[in-house]
């Protein structure tokens, strides 16, 4: 008997033993639009499993050394990866595999490399798929935490108090340039970014790395996506069209990927409160280009056209404010119109080379080349009404009892050329588990702007005179005799040109300490840049930043990263934040700076048996020799003066996971607070203080008619600073806009993919069939993106007049691949 039980326990200790020297790798196998794959075999050489109807797997494997997982079945192609999971530890891995009869050179997986650097990866199927009134990368960005907007016609952003000049753009390594003279989200148009051609996104929201350029706030790296076999789509709605081609040649070196997209902001814009003409179209092409000459050897070509028309005749606007008590009216009636054209070419080409399997290299030349005007006449004749609030009238919300305040005429024929050339040389040296990256870039800008534009204001019969100008008029109590001058007069011609020579080296590390996985990556990086032009002083300037990252994976019971980064960060100025608001350029602009300091926290965990993750990051930046500025709708004015100091602080948190089983889900929830102090007369809130944010990106499907699928996006942001009038003194006008709150909603059928097959000749053409219907604004919010001041003479007093958004709109969209 003795011996029994000590036979009995000798198993049951060995056992124990075995288990304590294992790990678990889990998740689910899916399929390229995230339906699970039944009978999927997941394998560690003579170790395996299969996944069950659901898709997911379960299998213990040794801890703490390097071990190859591979994933197969009979329908698609195998994809095989490499872990190493310590002692006791769960992984969640879900890697996606394709139809053999649609193979493509990469799998989409979850990407630990971004957590670990502190990036957020988004897949570019996202973009495509969300509703948004700006459909694109942008789109998923603003349902991130930390990153803020309040205007759905525009696919600018600012993250983390920082405006739009802050934020990096590269697109396969170089970087992106926005239009200059654009003043509204109207006039805008497309992005720079083609989702339909885009294949990996990485996003950083501050603290981040030294390879990246030199700017306060955030990163997008962009990547887009090399063929690997023939493909064609096309997407079309009542706002525009796109379409899509790609292919490759029969020894598969020469790639190609073609790009190209129509919008039409007319149905937007006819939901607002003005009364008008538009006729608001954008288009570009883009071509992506590989040809790999030897296996060590290949060159890329990036290009691309874009032509943005705005014209626009308005007619009238009435806009309703005030209080329930006492509703008020602006009414304006208009003479005139708006032509501007925003064209843009873009050409890049990129030559890499592989020396061996640790030692790579490119060579990119790029140029950058913008010729914009903008040219209006608008004469308007406006006056303050109480607005009928009588629920039986039959004028129930129009204005009646209007009183003329006074009219108005702007003037502008402003024309801007840019030129932006650069050569840039990469390189990167893998020494065991350390990495090491170098890059240096020369880069000319030229920029010929003139500025012409005026407005004349007549209030109550008094024409308003710049409240600078002496004699000050004491209008209406005494009259002024002298000549009319215009109360805005801009006059302006410059010529500029920027030389900047750039470079960074940085290493980084993965290793252990004790258990724990590690990641370090230490850079720095230097830009000198000459400024000079017709008139101006020559000026020259140097900055250093150097910039640190760490992260720790500890060997705990539950799955968790904590991350610190930051750094010293420079804003070298560009020609927008070296002329003032009068036109006139300051050569002598410093770089504003900005040290960050970031902590980031994620925790992996299981719910009802699928994955989730919770990230959470803390961060405070200080920044000194600030450029104050004020935004009109995304129009941003410098004072071309580094009189100012400033911080911003906050909490950003992220919940996603499969809240639906195969769909991925996020919450979003932010508070910022940033202010600055302008020549040393106290904090007031910066016009990007926008302090709460949540939002949400939610899908969902029919579980008995899974073709049926639902996209929700909805954001809500506190107000920011609703500005102040011209000349006026912004601690005099720190009142904020009303909150922005915004839901859209998407449902589409899905009539043909992997998982639907045809079921009609006509079908079998299509590799892919949708069709959905989309309602922005789906509560008709009244969003409102900046104040009109109205100035009542008779008064002697300023009025906020809102600028409202976008209405409640309807959109009908198809698309379809093959």
């Amino acid at each position: 008997m003795k011996t029994k039980l000590a036979i009995i326990l000798f198993f049951v200790l060995c056992t124990q033993y075995i288990m304590g020297q294992t790990a678990t790798l889990k998740g689910k196998v899916l399929d390229s639009i995230n339906r699970p794959i039944e009978n999927a075999t997941v394998s560690i050489g003579n170790l395996g499993t299969v996944t069950d109807v659901k898709g997911s797997y379960e299998i213990k494997v040794p801890a703490n050394k390097n071990i190859t997982v591979r994933y197969g079945h009979v329908s698609f192609n195998s994809f095989s990866k490499t872990f190493r999971i310590q002692r006791g530890k769960t992984l969640y891995f879900s890697p996606r595999l394709f139809s053999k009869t649609e193979s493509i050179d990469e799998v989409i997986i979850i990407d630990e490399r971004a957590s670990t650097q502190g990036l957020v990866a988004i897949e570019g199927k996202t973009a495509q798929i969300i509703p948004s009134a700006n459909q694109g990368i942008e789109s998923v960005l603003k349902t991130l935490p930390g990153v803020n907007f309040n205007n759905e016609l525009s696919t600018q952003y600012n993250v983390r108090g920082g405006s739009f000049e802050e934020n990096l753009v590269y697109v396969n390594g170089i970087e992106i340039y926005r239009p200059f003279l654009v003043r509204s989200g109207q006039q805008e148009g497309l992005s720079f970014v083609n989702p339909e051609l885009t294949q990996n996104v990485d996003f950083s929201a501050g603290g981040f790395q030294a390879k990246y350029g030199d700017k306060l706030s955030s990163v997008l790296d962009i990547t887009y996506r090399k063929p690997s076999r023939f493909g064609a789509s096309f997407e079309a709605s009542f706002l525009g069209a796109s379409a899509s081609v790609e292919g490759l040649s029969k020894d598969e070196k020469f790639k190609v990927l073609v790009g190209a997209r129509y919008r039409n902001n007319s149905l937007f814009l006819n939901s607002n409160d003005v009364d008008a003409n538009f006729n608001p179209n954008f288009t570009d092409v883009q071509a992506y280009l590989s040809y790999d000459f030897t296996e060590k050897f290949s060159l890329d070509f990036l290009g691309s056209y874009s032509l943005n028309n705005y014209n626009m005749t308005p007619r009238s606007r009435q806009t309703n404010f005030g209080t329930l008590t006492n509703p008020l009216s602006l009414v304006v009636s208009y003479q005139g119109k708006e032509e501007d054209q925003y064209e843009t070419l873009f050409g890049a080409l990129k030559g890499n080379y592989i020396f061996s399997d640790n030692v790579s290299a490119s060579l990119t030349a790029s140029t950058y080349s913008t010729k914009e005007q903008e040219y209006y006449d608008i004469l308007s004749f406006y006056g303050l009404g109480k607005v009928d609030a009588n629920f039986g009238s039959d004028d129930f919300g129009d204005s009646n009892f209007v009183q003329s305040i006074g009219s108005q005429l702007d003037h502008a024929r402003n024309n801007l050329k840019a030129q932006i050339s650069n050569v840039k040389l990469t390189a990167d040296w893998r020494l065991n588990s350390n990495l090491f990256e170098f890059g240096a870039k020369y880069q000319h800008e030229n920029i010929k702007d003139r500025i012409n534009e005026w407005q004349v204001v007549d209030s109550a019969g008094f024409s308003l005179r710049p409240p600078y100008l002496l004699p000050v008029n004491d209008e209406p109590y005494e009259p002024y005799t002298g000549p009319i001058v215009p109360f805005i007069n801009i006059n302006a011609e410059n010529d500029v040109t920027i030389e900047r020579l750039s470079g960074f080296a940085q290493w980084s590390r993965k290793s252990y300490i004790g258990d724990h996985p590690v990641w370090y990556n230490l850079g720095v990086r230097a830009q000198h840049w000459t400024i000079s032009g017709k008139g101006l002083q020559s000026q020259d300037y140097t900055v250093v930043s150097p910039r640190g990252q760490f992260s720790i994976k500890p060997n705990w019971d539950h799955d968790m990263l904590f991350r610190v980064s930051g750094g010293l960060y420079y804003q070298p100025p560009f020609y927008r934040e070296l002329r003032d608001s009068l036109g006139t350029v300051h050569p002598e602009v410093k770089a504003q700076k900005s040290v960050h300091i970031v902590l980031g926290h994620d925790y992996s965990f299981s719910l009802w048996n699928r994955p989730f993750k919770l990230v959470s990051e803390v961060y405070y930046k200080n920044l000194t020799d600030v450029n104050p500025f004020t935004i009109d709708n995304v129009k941003i004015r410098y004072r071309a003066k580094n009189n100012a100091i400033a911080y911003a602080a906050g909490v950003d948190l992220r919940l996603n996971g499969e809240f639906v089983p195969g769909t991925e889900s996020w919450f979003s929830i932010g508070y910022l607070q940033t202010e600055e102090n302008i020549d040393d007369r106290g904090y007031i809130s910066r016009p990007t203080d926008q302090r709460f944010k949540f939002a949400l990106l939610f899908q969902d499907y029919v579980p008995s008619v899974p073709s049926l699928k639902m996209y929700l996006n909805l954001v809500y942001n506190t107000g920011v600073p609703g500005g102040s009038p011209s000349y006026a003194d912004p601690y005099d006008y720190q009142n904020r806009l009303k909150a922005y709150f915004r839901s859209d909603l998407g449902i589409s059928y899905i009539f043909v993919d992997l998982n639907n097959p045809p079921k009609a000749n006509w079908q079998k053409s299509f590799k892919h069939l949708s069709a959905g219907l989309e309602l922005f604004n789906m509560f008709d919010n009244q969003n409102t993106i900046t104040n009109t001041w109205v100035r009542d003479i008779s008064a002697d007093r300023y009025v906020a007049i809102p600028n409202y958004l976008s209405g409640r709109v309807l959109n009908l969209k198809i698309a379809m691949r093959f």
